[in-house]
């Protein structure tokens, strides 16, 4: 079975996953397969358990990790190869309930002011005053942007979900100067090349590790000691948006979220309200000011 990689990508896509998802899955069964060192049809139910076992025991990998490694082999052992195993209907990983990153104002523009490529600069500039997923601004098209509404339309969101998003004029302007530097007819990030000068015919836009690498490197040089990646740009926005007081609902709808639960962990993270609050409780837990 050595197709095995084009016939995951086949069924995922027939399942209707994202370009993203496509990707991560399909890099957890190769990992099996370069684990083991032989195709995956090859591989027992045993040689599964002890894999997960060890890449949770052994390998130490997150939760969430370990979330991504499951769903991408299951959905192939279940959907390409029709295995009905009792290992596949048990495993789970539990969600790590963590509070994400989240950057002051100032830091982000620090950060992204300190980005020296203007394509770079552009794209972080636009997925955290736009709160795009990483993906979401890679792949935005020169149509999504509607100049006259100022708003952008995302519709190769998390789910296949359409949404439509704020565009900042400072941010519309900022596109603009990006995309004349290259003018491609589809894409507003398209793929430079190695010396820079495909943009204005690249078929395909930049690539996830470009855009991660340039992150990585302004962080190294700033020497930020928090825990970053281009999503805290996201989280940094809606909690912005909440403590700027923007209706919650609101929020959860630019974002792109289907339950409201997903929007109100941002509740956790703004420091809005909270030295009213805490007034309020140091008077009331002033045991001298009361009676015994």
């Amino acid at each position: 079975m050595k197709d095995y990689y084009q016939k995951s990508m086949r069924a995922l896509q027939l399942a209707g996953m994202s370009e993203r998802t496509q990707q991560c899955y399909t890099r957890s069964v190769r990992q099996l397969v370069d684990y083991y060192g032989k195709t995956p049809d090859k591989i027992t139910e045993q040689e599964l358990q002890d894999y997960f076992l060890n890449r949770k025991n052994i390998s130490k990998w997150s939760a969430a990790t370990m979330r991504i490694c499951y769903s991408g082999i299951k959905f192939f052992f279940i959907n390409v190869l029709k295995r009905d195993w009792h290992t596949l209907k048990l495993i789970y990983a539990k969600r790590e309930q963590t509070l994400p990153t989240v950057l002051s104002v100032k830091e982000v523009w620090t950060i992204i002011n300190a980005v020296n490529t203007i394509q770079n600069k552009t794209y972080l500039t636009a997925v955290y005053s736009c709160g795009l997923r990483l993906h979401e601004a890679l792949f935005l098209q020169v149509t999504d942007i509607d100049a006259q509404r100022m708003r952008i339309h995302v519709h190769r969101g998390k789910g296949a979900k359409d949404r439509y998003v704020p565009l900042p004029e400072a941010t519309l302007n900022i596109l603009r100067q990006y995309w004349t530097t290259h003018r491609n007819p589809k894409w507003i990030f398209p793929r430079l090349g190695r010396g820079g000068n495909e943009g204005p015919t690249a078929q395909k836009p930049m690539s996830y590790t470009s855009v991660q690498g340039a992150l990585r490197r302004v962080l190294k040089q700033l020497k930020f000691a928090k825990r970053i990646s281009i999503h805290t740009l996201r989280h940094s926005y809606a909690t912005h948006l909440l403590e700027a007081s923007v209706n919650i609902r609101r929020i959860q709808q630019y974002l792109g979220h289907n339950s409201l639960n997903s929007t109100m962990v941002y509740l956790h993270l703004t420091t809005q309200g909270h030295e009213h609050a805490y007034d309020i409780i140091n008077s009331l837990m002033k045991g001298d000011d009361h009676d015994n």
